[in-house]
């Protein structure tokens, strides 16, 4: 077995993989996920709201319109905080390597958005372990636009309808995406996020981010 010195202080690797709707990160997620088991290492995978406590809560309130910014904000940190203590932080303590689809810091950029203060949404977060490697999938909004037509279509609370930037469906997907892109570019350089050109093909991005993780397992130290 390999130990390594991580951000966190456990024994495995937290990596994560950001993005806005429709930038491929679960695509990516699989491949790294593939290319980490083919040598061995024990993975896990865990993707944004799939707690099996607070995940059904939310989406009845979606369906029902229910949910405030604030509330907004608090179930999907209930989310979070289920799965981090129930199945991110065992993992690692068990020494795995944890595989995320997406982190806090798409609560930092959508919350923003929606208006809550920016101090108070990362205080509900400031328990979260620090990830060891943070690859941001960057995407223009035409392109993410086209992608979510193609594939699952306009969300309500994706295209920040909930907000009330247009009631024109596409025009607010346009203006909240591009609202969240403005949080994620200033959390670059904040989190030393490894930027990604999120239009390059499959199999380019999937090159890079295996790269960044083989660097990590390559300088592991022996028991």
């Amino acid at each position: 077995m390999k130990k390594y010195k991580t951000k966190h202080g456990y024994e495995g690797l937290l990596v994560v993989i950001e993005g806005t709707d429709g930038s491929g990160k679960s695509t990516q997620l699989e491949l790294l996920k593939k290319s980490i088991q083919d040598q061995s290492y024990g993975v896990m995978v865990s993707e944004w709201k799939t707690s099996r406590l607070i995940a059904d809560v939310i989406d009845d309130a979606k369906e029902r319109n229910l949910l405030n910014a604030t509330t907004f904000s608090l179930l999907y940190a209930a989310d979070f905080a289920d799965r981090l203590e129930n199945q991110i932080i065992p993992a690692l303590k068990s020494g795995f390597i944890v595989l995320l689809d997406r982190y806090y810091y798409t609560a930092l950029a959508r919350d923003v958005v929606r208006g809550q203060d920016i101090e108070w949404v990362k205080n509900l977060y400031d328990y979260a372990p620090e990830p060891d490697l943070v690859f941001y999938l960057d995407m223009p909004v035409d392109v993410l636009l086209k992608r979510i037509i193609g594939t699952t279509g306009l969300n309500y609370y994706e295209s920040g309808r909930d907000i009330g930037f247009s009631t024109d469906f596409y025009k607010s997907f346009e203006i909240y995406q591009k609202k969240c892109l403005e949080q994620y570019n200033i959390m670059k350089s904040e989190y030393n996020f490894k930027s990604i050109d999120g239009t390059k093909s499959i199999k380019d991005i999937h090159s890079i981010m295996n790269s960044e993780v083989q660097k990590i397992l390559d300088s592991g130290i022996l028991y």
